[in-house]
């Protein structure tokens, strides 16, 4: 039996049996974490470029574009979702998927869902099923036949999952849908860390806004005949089967979500952290540090690491430039970023204090840990942290009143305290309830 054959099938299961609570838990968690970031994303360029476009090419329709009071189709009000959950760089990750499900399938089951007839419990199960197809799809990813790692590659996955089990499909029009997507997502192969060019701080980011519209494309396709080559996963030069498989239906990839305290490439949380921690314990000020070093793996040499970033995207790829923020505007400066941080002379003079090494033990280790570890040489000495895994992580988890913490502080300039606390409540009401709540609260939400 083709893979696609028997993840089409799993997806169904999912809605139809019973899973970990932790997994409806996580799920939760998730929600107010994404939401958290379409919120302070909705006014950066991509979303607002998104805004204007896509209603003009993809036509009207009832679904809502967040924040906005406008509505659209519902591929240009998920372009524009997701466009702002994704944009700042503050939405969650995967370890094992080295990316971002959830700005893919949370504004995919949310965009969709105020059409439909629905259960808190539905959502729940459209969410677990689009973390778990799109994570394992991206976890076995040959990167000898798939040579970028962006979210953009595997997320539509993700999205026909979360879709089809909204939309009730049957199992072989998810099959094709899957297949489908594979053959259309963005290929990413220019943009990104991993990508040929070495131009990062633009818009187009890791294609998770493209990538969603593709997979609910792909998912209509297919539920009205489209075929796809369903074979797409067998082929052990491009993917493996085995660890699609691994488990399924017994372990949910959700509960195994990362969240992200600082709106930057995760990549470089642990130095932050590491960093963060060595100033609190040794007060030690900007004005007085002289170097920074940071010990990590390689794959963070292939960010820009710019000294003089000209954007808030160029900003999110950028250790030194962090570190500099954190340094002298705290860490709250990074939750989110704003724009006046582009620019400013007196971060780029410390950015260029910092100097990135690659420890080879550290290295090892990637991209199932991405450890760091900190040196501050001051005029009081020199400070040196211990190797750090960054905040957020399922070994240093964040619980859901930390979630509920970043959530307030990183929409705090955007919604008002009455909005915040309403979004909170009308996620947590999914345990029992039908979901309308939430959605109401969306369709109402605005600026302020």
């Amino acid at each position: 039996m083709y893979t696609a054959t028997i993840l089409a099938q799993h997806i169904r299961d999912i809605a139809l049996g019973t899973r970990p609570a932790a997994a409806d838990e996580r799920a939760l968690a998730c929600i107010l974490d994404c939401l958290a970031a379409a919120v302070c994303g909705f006014s950066a360029n991509g979303p607002s470029a998104a805004r204007l476009s896509s209603p003009r090419l993809f036509g009207s329709g009832t679904a809502v574009i967040w924040m906005s009071g406008h509505t659209a189709a519902p591929v240009a009000a998920l372009l524009c979702n997701a466009n702002a959950a994704s944009a700042l760089d503050i939405d969650d990750g995967h370890r094992a998927a080295r990316g971002h499900p959830g700005a893919c399938v949370i504004p995919t089951v949310l965009t969709l869902a105020g059409g439909l007839t629905l259960s808190g419990a539905d959502l729940l199960s459209a969410i677990v099923a689009g973390y778990d197809i799109g994570v394992r799809i991206a976890a076995s990813q040959n990167p000898d036949g798939i040579s970028t790692r962006q979210s953009g590659r595997w997320a539509a996955f993700a999205a026909v999952a979360a879709a089809g089990s909204l939309l009730r499909a049957k199992p072989a029009a998810l099959a094709h849908a899957l297949a489908i997507a594979g053959v259309l997502a963005p290929n990413q192969q220019a943009n990104g860390s991993s990508g040929y060019s070495a131009l990062t701080g633009n818009d187009v980011k890791e294609g998770i806004a493209w990538s969603a519209a593709t997979g609910l494309t792909a998912l209509h396709l297919a539920m009205n005949g489209h075929s796809g080559p369903v074979d797409l996963f067998d082929h052990l030069r491009f993917y493996d089967r085995n660890r699609i498989l691994d488990r399924l239906g017994d372990h949910f990839e959700i509960v195994d979500t990362y969240f992200k305290p600082y709106a930057c490439c995760r990549y470089i949380h642990a130095p932050l952290d590491a960093f963060l921690d060595l100033i609190a314990a040794h007060n030690v000020v900007a004005d007085e540090i002289v170097a920074v070093t940071v010990n990590t793996f390689g794959w963070m040499l292939k960010l820009s690491n710019t000294t003089a970033p000209d954007n808030l995207v160029d900003i999110q790829y950028s250790l030194p430039y962090c570190l500099a923020i954190a340094a002298i505007d705290g860490p709250d400066a990074l939750a989110p970023v704003d724009v006046q941080s582009v620019g400013r002379l007196d971060l780029k003079r410390f950015a260029e204090k910092v100097a990135i090494h690659v420890d080879s033990d550290l290295d090892k280790l990637f991209p199932a840990d991405t450890l760091a570890s900190v040196s501050i040489d001051t005029n009081r000495g020199r400070f040196q942290s211990s190797v750090t895994s960054p905040r957020g992580d399922p070994k240093r988890p964040l619980t859901f009143q930390g979630l509920e913490r970043k959530f307030r502080q990183v929409t705090r300039d955007v919604i008002s305290t009455c909005d915040q606390q309403c979004l909170v409540d009308s996620v947590l009401r999914l345990r029992s309830d039908d979901g309308v709540s939430l959605l109401q609260v969306l369709t109402a939400l605005r600026p302020r």
